[in-house]
């Protein structure tokens, strides 16, 4: 028998989350209440497992293709398993002219992985854009920005993190 997407705990957190959640919402728009309810399952599992798209597909009354879509169309939201730090650094144009393919390729060296990959300790991502153009070059470690980056600012940033 497969295990529980759930423990006990989380599984009162997810249906009190999914009740406040679609108290914001007429009874038959539950939909509207997807992004916070990705939301919610990602910050208790770390990620959107396909039961838990299911789940939520279920209780906002969409199919669990709709929660896939709307899951895989933004960034912010892990379909696979990351690793405990999620890099994302940002390439897009005032980025790259303030050096982010050099600092991409050094954390690359310093990680001992390419961008996409992911193991238990890192996930690490090029993105678009971290709306950081004025103090370029940026990137996000689970949300947290950094800006004006350095080699040096990165060694103590992964300094932090270990």
């Amino acid at each position: 028998m497969a295990e529980p997407l759930f423990t006990p705990e989380e599984q009162k957190k997810f249906d009190a989350g999914i009740a406040e959640i679609l108290s914001h919402y007429p009874s038959d728009r539950k939909s509207a209440g997807m992004l916070p309810a990705l939301r919610l399952l990602q910050d208790l599992k770390g990620w959107l497992p396909p039961e838990g798209l299911r789940l939520v597909a279920k209780n906002l009354e969409v199919t669990p293709e709709r929660a896939y879509e709307v899951a895989s169309f933004y960034v912010m939201y892990h379909l696979k398993k990351p690793g405990k730090y999620v890099i994302d650094v940002c390439t897009n144009l005032s980025c790259s002219l303030w050096g982010a393919e050099k600092m991409l390729a050094y954390l690359e060296q310093k990680l001992g992985m390419t961008a996409g990959e992911t193991n238990e300790k890192f996930t690490l991502r090029e993105t678009e854009c971290l709306a950081s153009c004025g103090t370029a070059p940026c990137l996000q470690i689970n949300e947290d920005h950094h800006e004006r980056l350095t080699q040096a600012k990165l060694d103590a940033i992964l300094a932090r993190l270990s």
